[in-house]
């Protein structure tokens, strides 16, 4: 099915599918959750008029073709790897920018990253709550995005990272947690082409669908090789020292703490590590994470 025309009612999504558009190549395990994102957002804006249904019904089956297209491994099916998958990419496309900005190297491209790092940190949204740390850099990317295009185009030289404390109350300041520490041993990517939306969405055309869904261009992490262990006897884990009985929600936060370690760890970061594996230690042994 081919989509051309974005209704007007949903061109709040218009940045996102067009972020989608130029990911189908470059990652299209990215691009497959900017519109996954774009479905949810666009349902909440208008889901009932006829012109918005069919386009939304249209990009849901679009999407569902391509989900079942990708092998088992993908991203796309798993939503653990798949949130690992965008987030270590938008982290990417957010230290680019950063790390240009705090060099004073100011141009359309950095103000192109930090607003594609942005719109990023919001699909994240889609696999589960966003941590302080993302939630900060999101609201720093955006607004520094819209600040150095205002200089730019005013012809003012930006303040080169964070403004100071005390110089402007509404700056957000980005996170400075191991978010990203650990991310300037990764290879950056390209910064994103094409020049910075400044004001209101696209146009509402947009470009065809292609018709037939991209595979993702994902290869799961090498395990590493152990030698098996010698048989042992059967282990019966402990049973619960305080007695406490669990619920499914307190398995699935132990999860998610366990989950962010694991996401610190490969950031170097052992402090967030420690925090988040205790806090799940003590939500499985008293059923309280705090």
């Amino acid at each position: 099915m081919s989509l051309t025309d974005l209704p007007a009612k949903l061109k709040p999504i218009g940045h996102y599918i067009k972020t989608a558009i130029e990911h189908d190549k470059r990652d299209p395990v990215v691009a497959y959750f900017c519109r996954f994102y774009a479905v949810q957002k666009g349902i909440e804006i208008d889901s009932k008029s006829p012109e918005c249904k069919t386009y939304l019904f249209g990009l849901m089956d679009f999407l569902e073709k391509q989900k079942k297209a990708a092998p088992e491994d993908s991203p796309l099916r798993n939503d653990v790897v798949g949130q690992s998958h965008v987030e270590n990419y938008a982290l990417k496309v957010f230290l680019y920018a950063d790390n240009e900005d705090r060099a004073g190297r100011f141009n359309k491209n950095v103000v192109k990253s930090f607003y594609t790092a942005g719109m990023l940190f919001d699909v994240l949204s889609v696999f589960d709550e966003v941590s302080e740390d993302i939630e900060k850099n999101k609201k720093y990317a955006k607004w520094k995005a819209a600040y150095i295009h205002k200089c730019l185009k005013s012809g003012e030289t930006p303040v080169a990272g964070p403004l100071p404390e005390g110089d402007d109350e509404e700056a957000p300041q980005p996170s400075t947690s191991g978010a990203t520490a650990g991310l300037s041993s990764y290879s950056q990517p390209s910064p994103p082409s094409g020049s910075y939306p400044p004001e209101g969405p696209p146009s509402g055309s947009v470009q065809s669908w292609p018709q037939t869904p991209p595979q993702a261009a994902y290869q799961p992490p090498q395990q590493p090789q152990y030698s098996a262990p010698a048989p042992q006897d059967t282990w019966t884990p402990p049973s619960n020292p305080s007695g406490v009985a669990l619920k499914t929600e307190d398995y699935q936060k132990a999860m998610k703490f366990c989950k962010y370690a694991s996401s610190a760890l490969q950031y170097e970061d052992p402090t967030t590590a420690i925090d988040n594996l205790t806090k799940a230690l003590k939500l499985l042994t008293t059923g309280k994470a705090s």
